[in-house]
């Protein structure tokens, strides 16, 4: 069912990702020019994933036709396994940004306590055919996206809130979910470099965007980040790989102490803004730093399994991967957590997480690099549903 309006003329808004999920959203990773191999070691991460989230909540994983016997096969039985074709396996940029009502009244079905936003997608910043993205967005200075045919992921939020029979607000806008971090208690957090680039939603200014996420997400004040990751290009510095909130009034933020790093650069200058800001309660914030892993980057062999035929943006070895510890996901008292092999910032990772959710159980995924090759972390590939209040 499609609601006209806004979720907030609806009474709707995003709760935080430490309220309690009904369900987590997970695709499955195939595509041979992105997960090398054949997909085969992505595929393995996704269920190790997939597996540790199913000890806290209700998994859903969603696989193409030609993949779901094998994602079947992967995944123990209590995870549920649905047929859905997709261009890539970002659930949380392609799947619904689910909001909800804190009160219903008697008159309302159950099902209008909860609904999804259905964003606009072009691929994290295609417009239109081959031949334009060639000569008028790189004559503009608009950097390309990621992968030339995007019209499955398009349908992919709709088709969620079809099979949960959810309503749906359908929109216009270009957004990915990892570009929005929220509070539940009025403000968001993104950055200048995506939701401001040209190759999202030119049309618009920042006040318009603005106005947008105030509208849908049921926010008062957002804060602006000026960049993401360091190497976080294929997303143009989703915010999700940058900082995140903890709690309201608390946030996490990539760090390193490497002044030689090109992230020392971005970090300073995201705690400058965040130091000196407050949130839509008037609180200042609270900011702990979590190092991100030593330099990582993408190697010849890794390259060499990949099959590039020009569908998808090329990967180059000595690419350096845009790998954070903020990119976790939070599920049922439970912080599902990246491990990429360097022991002493993995260890790190543990404790600071350990610290910010004392209540919370911090499981390492091992092996998390064969998703970062892909371009994004377990955050970018999970989607909340929240319970009903």
């Amino acid at each position: 069912m499609e609601l006209k309006g806004t979720p907030v003329e609806h009474g709707f808004y995003m709760p935080p990702e430490w309220e309690l999920h009904s369900q987590c959203w997970i695709g499955w990773p195939e595509r041979p020019d992105n997960w090398r191999d054949h997909g085969v070691h992505a595929q393995r991460a996704f269920a190790n994933v997939a597996s540790a989230i199913s000890r806290f909540e209700p998994v859903t994983v969603c696989a193409s036709s030609a993949q779901w016997e094998n994602a079947r096969s992967q995944l123990p039985g209590h995870i549920r396994v649905v047929e859905m074709n997709m261009n890539d396996s970002w659930f949380r940029d392609t799947g619904p940004t689910f909001v909800i009502k804190n009160s219903v009244s008697s008159k309302e079905k159950l099902g209008n306590k909860i609904a999804g936003i259905d964003w606009n997608f072009n691929s994290y910043g295609l417009f239109g055919e081959k031949v334009i993205i060639q000569t008028c967005l790189i004559f503009l200075g608009i950097e390309e996206g990621c992968y030339e045919d995007w019209s499955l992921d398009l349908l992919i939020a709709r088709k969620v809130l079809e099979i949960e029979k959810i309503p749906r607000f359908p929109h216009s806008m270009i957004l990915e979910g990892g570009s929005i971090h929220v509070d539940g208690e009025g403000t968001c957090l993104t950055t200048e470099e995506c939701l401001l680039n040209k190759n999202r939603n030119p049309g618009l200014t920042k006040v318009q965007i603005e106005d947008e996420l105030k509208a849908y997400l049921g926010v008062k004040m957002i804060i602006w980040l000026p960049r993401g990751l360091f190497g976080d290009d294929d997303t143009n510095g989703h915010i999700d790989n940058m900082c995140c909130f903890a709690r309201p009034g608390v946030v996490l933020l990539s760090w390193t102490d490497d002044k030689s790093d090109p992230q020392y650069e971005r970090s300073v200058e995201a705690l400058s803004i965040l130091t000196s800001a407050t949130d839509a309660k008037g609180r200042k914030l609270e900011i702990i730093k979590l190092h991100v892993p030593g330099p990582l980057y993408l190697t010849d062999e890794e390259v060499a399994g990949l099959q590039q035929d020009g569908d998808a943006k090329a990967r180059i070895p000595g690419t350096r991967l845009a790998a954070s510890y903020i990119n976790f996901y939070l599920a049922n008292r439970a912080v599902i957590t990246p491990q990429f092999g360097d022991k002493k910032w993995d260890d790190e990772a543990v404790r600071v997480l350990s610290s910010a959710f004392p209540d919370y159980e911090i499981v390492r995924i091992e092996g998390a690099r064969e998703i970062v090759l892909g371009g994004g972390n377990i955050h970018c590939i999970t989607q909340q549903q929240p319970a009903c209040p």
